[in-house]
């Protein structure tokens, strides 16, 4: 006999994870969760310096790559992505940011009814427990997920923000507030020393208290049950590649969480998507739907190197004795390096003056990583200056490569192919060198090791960030909201999937355009807003600014 379930919710990362809490909590609903990774048992999940385990941890993490592009010098970039119960939200780096009122002002602008900035801001409220200062008229205080701000204030920040400062970039202790421009330490899930996922704030609890979400990890989705135009339910391999086949069925809706890359994947092995690529992989079309698996972005930061002398950085605290240090004062106060995130300050700002808005994202950290990578630390004291478009112009796709569930999807961000992000970048890695030799911090910054003196036209900048540019793990937008009149949009303002009932797209790749931020606050936001939706009760008031 087939399971029965009212709702059955594909992936159990930031929105699956936080979808399934409410509508159990939010009814007396049954909720199937299928998530292709294994429970959050790992115990790197939960130090917030594991990252650098779970970033290259092929049990807890899908482990993509894009595709090679011009904007790369031909190389693929490492696409990390969570398999595990939390999702990306179990292996990220802890941070957030909500993004800018204008990011979402155009969502709506763009014909997704309820989506500015007034309308959402009430979810954003709902899922926060924010500790620390901030204005309630835009901070949470109940929500469930704790929003902490970092306690371990080192020197080398303190200059890199009073170099800033001296540039002219305010101080701003709340970038989640009023406004998100400005230099000062980042807000992230950490509490009392380890990470706040999306399973610990929402899944866990909801799932225990209500008895009414059945997770089922190790289950692979193969595919969607379609008749007659309606979504029925979802097919899994048990235990992945080999393993039992098995059906669950829903008599409300089927729910896509499975993000950027899974969702369009999902579809598209299930016949949904553009006609003739889904032919081309021999895949039988149900459903024609262009949009599916297009307009990709990401943010595609480039980091930069100094050379530090007379100051200890992360890079010594976490070698030989030193580390048996750190991990004994994590193992008895649960603080130290091991309990902090892999960047401490935030730099918001413009890549030229003459902008209204702030359309970079700088980040500084006193440790640096080899070859520009989070996931091995240099062997001499080093700090990092990172920067990035907020807002990228240069979209590309995931599409399915077979019709094999278990092949990789083919990922083509086209990182830098736009002239506007070749052009905002160029000059935020000028203002990121700016920030690197500012009087402040030079002090203990004696020389720039990457890009280095023989990086100096624009050019030679350019190619350095072809060179060695990566991802910023922010992948979005492959499912597009939009109204019916937009030809490439996959779910309308309801995150229903055009032509096929039943069937709802709710993660990151709804968002139509990318946000001036990291994705994860604008995702756990998506996955409230789309509970009020599914469960039919009235939004929020706007919030009156």
């Amino acid at each position: 006999m087939v399971d029965q379930f009212d709702y059955v919710i594909v992936g159990a990362g930031t929105a699956g994870s936080t979808l399934a809490a409410r509508l159990a909590e939010g009814s007396g609903a049954k909720v199937c969760l299928l998530e292709a990774g294994p429970p959050d048992w790992n115990p790197f999940i939960h130090i917030p310096a594991g990252f650098m385990k779970t970033l290259t941890n092929s049990r807890v993490n899908w482990l993509y790559d894009s595709e090679p592009s011009k904007g790369t010098s031909g190389r693929r970039v490492h696409a990390p992505r969570g398999k595990t119960l939390g999702g990306s939200s179990s292996i990220n780096g802890h941070i957030y940011n909500r993004g800018q009122r204008m990011d979402f002002d155009g969502w709506a602008q763009m014909g997704n009814r309820g989506w500015g900035y007034q309308d959402i801001l009430p979810y954003f409220r709902r899922t926060e427990r924010r500790i620390g200062n901030g204005d309630d008229t835009f901070r949470g205080r109940d929500g469930s997920l704790i929003v902490s701000d970092i306690e371990w204030h080192d020197p080398l920040c303190e200059a890199f923000m009073d170099g800033a400062v001296g540039l002219g970039i305010p101080r701003n202790p709340d970038y989640n507030g009023a406004t998100q421009e400005g230099v000062g330490y980042f807000q992230r899930a950490i509490h009392k020393g380890r990470r706040v996922s999306a399973a610990r704030a929402f899944l866990h609890p909801a799932k225990k208290a209500t008895g009414r979400i059945d997770v089922r990890t190790n289950a692979h989705a193969s595919g969607l049950i379609l008749e007659g135009g309606r979504a029925k339910g979802v097919r899994y391999a048990k235990g992945g590649r080999g393993g039992t086949e098995v059906e669950v069925h829903a008599s409300k809706e089927v729910i896509l969480c499975g993000g950027t890359v899974n969702s369009p994947q999902l579809l598209q092995l299930s016949g949904i998507g553009e006609p003739e690529m889904l032919k081309s992989r021999g895949i039988d079309v149900v459903h024609a739907l262009r949009g599916v698996g297009e307009n990709l972005r990401d943010h595609y930061p480039v980091r930069l190197v100094g050379k530090v002398e007379g100051m200890r950085t992360v890079n010594e605290r976490v070698r030989g004795l030193n580390l048996v240090g750190e991990v004994l004062k994590y193992a008895a106060t649960r603080k130290g390096v091991l309990a902090l995130s892999p960047t401490l300050v935030h730099c918001f700002w413009k890549s030229d003056e003459a902008l209204d808005k702030g359309d970079l994202q700088l980040t500084f950290t006193p440790g640096s990583y080899k070859e520009g990578v989070q996931a091995q630390l240099d062997d001499f004291p080093g700090v990092t200056v990172a920067a990035w478009q907020q807002r990228p112009e240069s979209t590309g796709y995931i599409r399915a490569r077979s019709a094999d569930p278990f092949e990789k999807p083919e990922i083509q961000p086209n990182y830098l192919a736009h002239e506007i992000d070749q052009r905002c970048l160029l000059g935020g890695v000028k203002l990121a060198r700016r920030l690197l030799s500012t009087p402040e911090l030079g002090t203990y910054v004696r020389q720039e090791h990457l890009p280095g003196p023989d990086v100096q036209t624009d050019d030679e900048v350019m190619d350095f960030a072809r060179g060695i540019g990566t991802t910023a793990f922010h992948l979005m937008g492959t499912c597009r909201m939009g109204p019916e009149t937009d030809p490439m949009s996959v779910v309308d303002d309801q995150l229903r999937v055009r032509g096929i009932q039943g069937l709802r797209v709710v993660d990151a790749s709804i968002m139509p355009t990318m946000p001036s931020a990291n994705t994860n606050a604008s995702t756990l936001m998506i996955a409230e807003k789309a509970a009020d939706m599914i469960l039919n009760r009235e939004a929020p008031e706007p919030v009156s600014l």
